[in-house]
């Protein structure tokens, strides 16, 4: 490893008994229990024992190159020297709109995944799981004793997130930033909130924000986005990550840690992973329906129910469709029945991309990859599964990743309270009837906290920074230019078929905006962020 010794990239990993440091937790517990014993978010890479390793949830992240030299360490893809841009990373980004680790956007250049270690090996370095989520559910809880402990846990992961200036946090108004902006005022006497608005019907949910200021007595700070702001910042927001990256969310987490900054404050709390550690969201409502099938007998599924959906014409009868998409998507195992929610497939490869881009890519290898992620923790529940699976790709790859390059990029700190690992040790602990109780999410987290929380957030339902850019695409003259000027460029590189571009800006976009203004969003930051990294790149067959 080409790092010098002992080199510590980022965080402050803590291990347990008095361990000291990186070397002793090694001598102590060898690389993999070195790492599984780390608590906090770190990147660490040590050049002296070949080690590399990141924390459980990839907060801090690491990419390696192996080279002729030994393998170099960095922070970031693009600080590895890396210039070929591989295809199946934009395929990965297109389906994904983020690209999951191992593989990042450069060829050759790999980023290390949540929970891993990276040590030599007889073949050559070899990144490998040192944290498998085993998910332990208490037989018999006691429900008092359980809040009143989870409270204390949340107190403690917010005054260990403390920074050394004003105490602050984002407020979006939904349960996860509200619980940290009312224990910030309780831990450190005061708290700044910080939330955006957008002047769009069904987007804006800065009331609940103001309901939770005004609760806990935050000094409440607010900005409403425009479309003006999206123009102005989408270049540098798409650039100033290592490699493509496609949440939409980026732009309004930009612009409130923006508002921080100017306001003098050094570091920002945020929410993240309240809802993936304790059921909270709408799609674990969903799959447990669909999880109700395979209790039916099964000589009335075989027997009866499916023979008659399958029925000739029974495709024309509205109930009877959509029974048979019920029955055909329960038959189908997760992690692939969430397949047929993903944007790329809906649309269809073969109207999306082109045939030589298609060519020069494996489209399975993105389900073969998350039934590998799927089949790693240790669950006896679906539900269970289902989080730690959300645990790697909506936070370690899209949430995390989010948040942290856009405070980086406003020049301020970020800390995450809800990934503290006691309370993730405390989350596996709980029944999943305690995160999903029939269809009432987080049901454990809201109970818990009932009476610290207002009643109405407890009561909402969640949507967070949405960002209409479909909606103000098609009324604001200069974004939509900047989309569609990008969304062509994108084309020209021969990855996606200019007419299908040309029909979703012209006729698909205008049908549903807030639905293929997604896919719009993906194309532009694509090209904008090529643009920057690799203006000449276009795909070679």
């Amino acid at each position: 490893m080409t790092a010098a010794a002992s080199t510590l990239f980022a965080g402050a990993p803590v291990w347990p008994d008095g361990v000291a440091d990186w070397h002793a937790a090694l001598a102590r517990w060898g690389p993999t229990g070195a790492a599984a014993h780390a608590q906090g978010p770190f990147a660490l890479a040590d050049a002296s024992t070949g080690v590399a390793t990141v924390d459980r949830f990839a907060v801090q992240t690491l990419c390696w190159r192996h080279t002729p030299d030994g393998v170099r360490v960095a922070l970031r893809a693009d600080a590895l020297g890396g210039s070929e841009i591989d295809p199946q990373a934009l395929f990965d980004y297109l389906y994904f709109h983020v690209i999951p680790a191992p593989r990042t956007i450069f060829r050759g250049v790999q980023r290390l995944p949540a929970g891993h270690v990276l040590v030599d090996g007889e073949g050559g370095p070899q990144a490998q799981p040192y944290w498998r989520p085993r998910f332990e559910p208490r037989a018999k809880p006691d429900f008092a004793a359980l809040a009143q402990r989870f409270r204390r846990l949340l107190s403690d992961a917010v005054r260990a997130e403390l920074g050394q200036g004003t105490p602050a946090c984002f407020l979006s108004g939904g349960t996860d930033s509200s619980t940290i902006a009312g224990m910030l005022r309780q831990v450190a006497g005061q708290a700044h909130t910080y939330s955006i608005g957008f002047d769009a019907e069904g987007y804006d949910e800065m009331e609940y924000a103001r309901i939770a200021a005004r609760h806990f007595g935050t000094v409440h700070h607010e900005y409403y986005v425009t479309p003006d702001d999206l123009v102005r910042h989408i270049p540098a927001v798409a650039a100033a990550y290592d490699q493509p990256f496609g949440n939409s969310s980026a732009l309004p987490a930009y612009l409130c840690a923006l508002k921080a900054r100017g306001d003098g404050v050094t570091k920002l709390l945020a929410g993240d992973g309240g809802d993936e550690l304790f059921g909270g969201n709408a799609r674990y409502a969903t799959q447990q329906i669909y999880g109700h099938y395979a209790r039916v007998p099964q000589v009335l599924r075989r027997g009866l129910i499916e023979p008659l959906l399958a029925v000739p014409g029974a495709g024309a009868v509205n109930l009877l469709r959509r029974g048979r998409n019920y029955v055909r998507d329960a038959n189908t195992p997760l992690p692939d029945r969430t397949q047929g929610f993903n944007l790329l497939r809906r649309l269809g490869m073969g109207q999306v991309l082109t045939p030589e881009f298609r060519a020069a890519v494996d489209e399975k290898s993105v389900l073969q990859q998350q039934r590998d992620v799927w089949a790693l923790p240790e669950a006896g529940s679906e539900l269970d599964r289902m989080l730690a699976f959300d645990w790697r790709y909506t936070l370690a790859e899209a949430d995390l990743p989010k948040v942290r390059g856009t405070c980086a990029l406003a020049g301020i700190d970020v800390g995450f309270p809800m990934l503290d690992g006691r309370l993730v040790d405390f989350s596996m602990q709980l029944p999943a009837d305690y995160k999903l109780r029939g269809q009432q999410l987080r049901w454990f987290f809201k109970e818990a906290l009932r009476g610290f929380l207002p009643d109405e957030i407890i009561a909402k339902t969640k949507k967070g920074f949405g960002l209409p850019f479909g909606v103000w695409a098609l009324r604001h003259a200069p974004l939509m230019a900047l989309a569609s000027d990008s969304a062509r460029g994108f084309a020209a590189r021969g990855v996606v078929q200019p007419g299908f571009v040309e029909q979703l800006l012209r006729e698909r976009l205008p049908e549903a905006p807030g639905y293929y203004g997604e896919m719009v969003w993906i194309l532009m930051m694509a090209e904008q962020w090529l643009r920057h990294h690799a203006p000449d790149w276009r795909l070679r067959t």
